[in-house]
């Protein structure tokens, strides 16, 4: 077990005090998050190996128990602190999953032979079969365009969530630049990292595609820049997926 973990249980008594300490709204999002997180989670471990997930439904509905759940606990969260948040509620909440789904895909991508060498594959089998590809016998550094054309593939629902995580983003009142940065430095990161991802498909280790810090905060420092701007949000969305768009159309069958 990892010392972080070790250090969580020693502080458990401090989590639930400060967890206590949050109003009824809050607890439950919280405690919605983690009861569905915990199940969905037991659930795919027990049945994880290389041979990936079935499908798109699956590995779909694993991306929301392990990050489209955490997209709708944290949007209630924002709703309760801000009210003019709330005729959007429902919006959002659709929103958010998705929002979860591309960064957790990205994720997932960045990590695939991480994953590999632990004897886990979230990768899903069927959409490798319609290219021609058996996941569970591709190795690190692969150059095999079966392979490739399925990561291609990947990388453009990846992108399609991360649009729709910045309409979610761009629903939140430009005065409330917290949480717009918070967002925003998410889906810029997911998206660098896919770009990485798509210019290096043969990559061997999840080090190989990761963004340097120089470029996180260089993130940082640009959406302080533009986070109260919805246009030029979008105009760099635009720029920055460019290359995943084509490099998608270029992989279809």
């Amino acid at each position: 077990m990892p010392e972080a973990e070790h250090d969580l249980i020693r502080h458990a008594p401090d989590v639930v005090a400060i967890t206590h300490s949050f109003n009824p709204t809050q607890r439950a999002a919280l405690s919605r998050c983690v009861r569905i997180m915990g199940r969905g989670m037991a659930e795919f471990q027990q049945h994880a190996s290389l041979q990936g997930l079935a499908d798109m439904t699956a590995m779909d509905r694993y991306c929301y128990v392990v990050a489209g759940v955490v997209g709708e606990m944290l949007t209630s969260l924002f709703v309760e602190y801000e009210p003019r948040l709330a005729p959007h509620d429902a919006e959002m909440q659709r929103l958010a999953v998705s929002f979860g789904q591309g960064l957790q895909m990205t994720n997932i991508l960045k990590d695939i032979w991480d994953d590999w060498q632990r004897g886990v594959s979230w990768m899903p089998r069927a959409l490798f079969q319609r290219h021609g590809c058996d996941i569970a016998a591709v190795q690190p550094g692969s150059h095999d365009p079966a392979f490739a054309a399925g990561l291609r593939e990947l990388l453009g629902i990846a992108a399609g969530h991360l649009q729709d995580a910045l309409r979610y983003t761009l629903l939140i009142p430009a005065e409330q630049t917290g949480m717009r940065d918070f967002c925003l430095w998410a889906i810029a990161m997911a998206v660098l990292t896919l770009r990485r991802i798509s210019e290096n498909p043969a990559f061997a280790s999840g080090s190989d595609v990761k963004i340097s810090r120089s470029i996180v905060h260089r993130v940082v420092f640009l959406s302080r820049l533009l986070h109260r701007s919805d246009a030029l949000l979008q105009l760099s969305f635009r720029v920055g997926v460019k290359p995943l768009a084509q490099s998608s159309a270029a992989g279809r069958p």
